[in-house]
């Protein structure tokens, strides 16, 4: 198989179209309440609207073996959503398993003071992110956060993000418990005055570029539901959209094809490591380790400009097309990855019209593409989400908070 490209392709394709058929078929099968993020569910139900079977242990079972599949077929989806969503079913079902709780939790006021802690576990578990998960249960909740559930949604952020880092030191998948993506950007020359215009520019083309593709979304889905004829055609044949879709999408991230232009080799945890990586990728010269990720980002027919570019347009596009699959998902890395790759552009710009950096008085501060890359990927998700939690939420997951 190594040295035949057309088995190489089949088996890219296969495994990924298996496993999202079997999770479209089995959240079908156990939980179609399981189907999507959850978000908006959760905060309708923070809102006092009671939905049937969306808490229940058979939504939870659909929901993780969904996830797992789902995150296993390497589709542009994520994963904050479904996170939390596992998080208020697993603390509503603690509050019917742990006998001596059940008389507080039949208080409506408390199990929706528990459920906004839930919120803040979700976001925690998935990114180590327990200040940035405070912050979005805040915001889920949106009508009103009670102050005394900010040490309740903090102390169980705290616990959920240390076993999940502890998690990944004990299965060797980390020497220590450190940041989700971690960054090392030196502070000897932190950003210069003047560069603050370009991070507000950033922002602003940003926030438009977010609000595009929601309407591009939304555009989206309205045709998919609006459409009779292929509404009743889906429904006959439920599982040939998902298997289409990741048939398309797989084909075009193959590595020996079209996937060399858009980092198609590479995992989404790799992807945002070499966006947020502290050297500049249009010099002449790298050490091994940086030509070994460059060779990701530019082919002999391309340099890194019009690779980026290309996963710019594939992210944008095909998250939108994945996310109408019927089958657990989110939408948080898709975005945050399109975001870090508009930044990276913007910061390797910056570099070559600065080569020596920007003077400011009698020190030139260095231009680091990589903090670029950081700003737009949390102004993007930030625009498309709609929540400032985004930007503590990258703090944390880079570990840069100086």
């Amino acid at each position: 198989m190594a040295f035949n490209q057309y088995l190489q392709y089949i088996a890219w394709v296969l495994l990924p179209v298996s496993l999202i058929t079997f999770a479209a078929g089995f959240v079908h099968l156990v939980a179609p309440q399981s189907i999507g993020s959850g978000i908006p569910e959760m905060k309708t139900i923070l809102r006092g609207v009671a939905l049937k079977e969306f808490l229940t242990l058979r939504t939870l079972i659909a929901k993780v073996v969904g996830v797992t599949a789902t995150l296993g077929s390497g589709l542009p989806l994520g994963k904050e959503g479904p996170f939390v969503h596992i998080a208020s079913i697993t603390a509503t079902l603690l509050t019917k398993v742990i006998t001596s709780f059940k008389g507080i939790y039949e208080n409506e006021s408390r199990n929706t003071e528990m459920l906004a802690a839930a919120c803040a576990v979700g976001v925690a578990s998935c990114f180590g992110a327990p200040i940035g998960g405070v912050l979005f249960s805040i915001e889920v909740t949106t009508v009103y956060f009670a102050v005394r559930n900010y040490w309740r949604g903090f102390f169980s952020a705290v616990c959920s993000a240390t076993v999940f880092r502890l998690l990944a030191v004990w299965f060797n998948k980390a020497e220590t418990v450190k940041a989700f993506f971690p960054t090392h950007f030196t502070m000897e020359y932190p950003f210069d005055p003047q560069e603050l215009t370009v991070f507000a520019l950033l922002g602003v083309v940003c926030g438009i570029i977010g609000a595009g593709y929601v309407w591009a979304h939304r555009q989206y889905v309205l045709f998919m539901r609006q459409s009779k004829s292929m509404n009743s055609f889906l429904q006959k044949n439920r599982f040939l959209y998902p298997s289409l879709i990741t048939f398309l999408t797989l084909t075009i991230t193959f590595p020996l094809g079209t996937g060399k232009y858009i980092a198609g080799e590479l995992n989404v945890h790799d992807q945002l490591t070499g966006l947020f990586s502290n050297f500049t990728w249009t010099k002449n010269e790298f050490t091994i380790e940086e030509a070994e990720m460059m060779n990701h980002w530019r082919t002999e027919n391309t340099n890194v400009f019009i690779c980026l570019s290309a996963y710019i347009a594939y992210n944008f596009v095909f998250s939108i097309i994945a996310s109408t699959i019927p089958i657990p998902s989110g939408s948080f890395i898709p975005v945050f990855k399109t975001g870090a790759a508009f930044g990276r552009i913007v910061g390797e710009l910056m570099h070559l019209w600065f080569p020596s950096g920007v003077r400011h008085g009698k020190f030139i501060t260095p231009i680091i593409p990589g903090g670029y890359a950081v700003v737009g990927a949390a102004a993007f998700a930030g625009a498309v989400t709609h929540s400032i939690s985004v930007s503590v939420i990258a703090f944390e997951m880079t570990g840069q908070i100086t």
